[in-house]
């Protein structure tokens, strides 16, 4: 299979466009909290004591299969330092379970460096979307979609796969 790499990361992307879904998720938080150490534990299994600052944004490319269905995860991570605060300060660690149930939002705690909750986390994120899309295309009416009928992922587990490095 033909792929592209990235340089920064030695990111390997399929250069087709074989996937059912692409998910952009992105990874906020404060400077030096472990985003790009989280990242990396998901998309490379692979962790890194050492600290390098993330400079605007990056991101990885991982694909997944969910109810037969194959999912491409685009994970965007977030530089942390004080010009970005903007679009973290809402996020606090020390206020994340508080504002989380405010929001009526799932909450995990996850350690990159133990390997702790990291897959757990993004795949019922994956579930999460993919329920969402399930109730929005259940409710969607026909004559404003244009379709008939339109894809659909159901509550059912799917068969086990070898998670890809991709």
């Amino acid at each position: 299979m033909a792929s592209a790499t990235d340089s920064r990361y030695g990111q390997k992307e399929s250069s087709d466009q074989n996937f059912d879904y692409m998910f952009k998720i992105l990874i906020i938080g404060n400077s030096s909290v472990g985003k790009t150490s989280f990242l990396f534990r998901y998309a490379d299994d692979s962790f890194t004591p050492a600290f390098v600052s993330t400079v605007g944004i990056d991101f990885k490319v991982k694909t997944i299969y969910r109810n037969d269905k194959r999912i491409k995860l685009q994970i965007w991570d977030t530089a942390g330092q004080e010009r970005y605060r903007t679009i973290t300060t809402a996020y606090y660690r020390e206020r994340g379970r508080q504002l989380a149930d405010h929001l009526g939002f799932e909450f995990f705690e996850a350690s990159a460096k133990d390997n702790i909750n990291v897959k757990q986390t993004f795949e019922r994120l994956v579930d999460v979307i993919c329920e969402k899309m399930s109730e929005s295309l259940d409710t969607a009416d026909p004559a404003v979609t244009g379709a008939k009928q339109g894809p659909q992922l159901t509550d059912q587990q799917a068969p086990p796969h070898q998670d890809c490095a991709c």
